[in-house]
C-alpha cells in the first residue's frame, strides 16, 4: 500500500517558506549593514584623501614659492658678487627641491600627494559598486518579505537571485577583481 502524499496546506507552505525566508532576511540584513559600513568608510576614504592631497599641494606649492624668491636672491647676490650668499641660498634651494630627513622637499611632496589621488581613485572606482550592492540587498529583503505574504515561492527564488546579485557587487567593490567601472 503506497501512501499518497497530500498537497500542503497554505498554512504549512506558509510556514516552510517563512523558515527559509527568515534565515535568508538575516543573512542578507547582515550584508547589507557590511555594506554600509564599508561604504561608508570608502566615502571617508575618498573625501580624507582629496583633503590630505589638497593640503599637500597647498604645501608643495608654498615650497616652490619660496625656491622661486630664493632662486631670485641667489642671482641678486651672484649679481652684486656675493658668492657667500649665493652660496647659502643654494643649498636653500636645493632642500627646498628634496628633504628626504623630513620628506618636506617638493620631490617628497609630489610623491605623497599623487599617492594619495591615487589611492582615492581607486576609492572612487569602489563606491558606484557598494551603492548598487546596497541597493539590491534592500529590493532582495522586500522580496523576501512579500514572498513570505503572498506565500510566494517564485517570490522567494527572485529575492536570492537579487540577493546573488548584490553580493557579486559587494565583492567587486572590496577586491575590484573585474576591470569594471560603472
Amino acid at each position: 500500500m503506497t501512501e499518497e502524499k497530500k498537497p500542503l496546506s497554505r498554512s504549512e507552505k506558509e510556514a516552510l517558506l517563512k523558515d527559509k525566508a527568515g534565515w535568508v532576511i538575516t543573512v542578507l540584513a547582515a550584508l547589507l549593514a557590511i555594506n554600509t559600513l564599508m561604504g561608508g568608510s570608502n566615502s571617508s576614504k575618498v573625501l580624507n584623501n582629496t583633503i590630505d592631497a589638497n593640503n599637500t599641494w597647498s604645501f608643495y606649492q608654498s615650497k616652490d614659492i619660496k625656491s622661486r624668491l630664493a632662486e631670485i636672491s641667489q642671482e641678486n647676490a651672484l649679481a652684486k658678487g656675493n658668492t657667500k650668499k649665493a652660496a647659502e641660498l643654494q643649498k636653500k634651494i636645493d632642500r627646498y627641491e628634496s628633504e628626504p630627513a623630513t620628506g618636506e622637499g617638493k620631490k617628497e611632496l609630489m610623491a605623497k600627494a599623487r599617492k594619495l589621488e591615487a589611492e582615492r581613485a581607486v576609492a572612487k572606482q569602489r563606491s558606484p559598486f557598494y551603492t548598487y550592492a546596497g541597493s539590491l540587498f534592500q529590493i532582495a529583503i522586500v522580496l523576501l518579505t512579500a514572498s513570505i505574504l503572498a506565500v510566494n515561492k517564485r517570490l522567494f527564488q527572485a529575492s536570492i537571485g537579487v540577493g546573488a546579485i548584490a553580493a557579486f557587487l559587494m565583492s567587486q567593490a572590496v577586491w575590484l577583481w573585474l576591470p569594471l567601472t560603472i
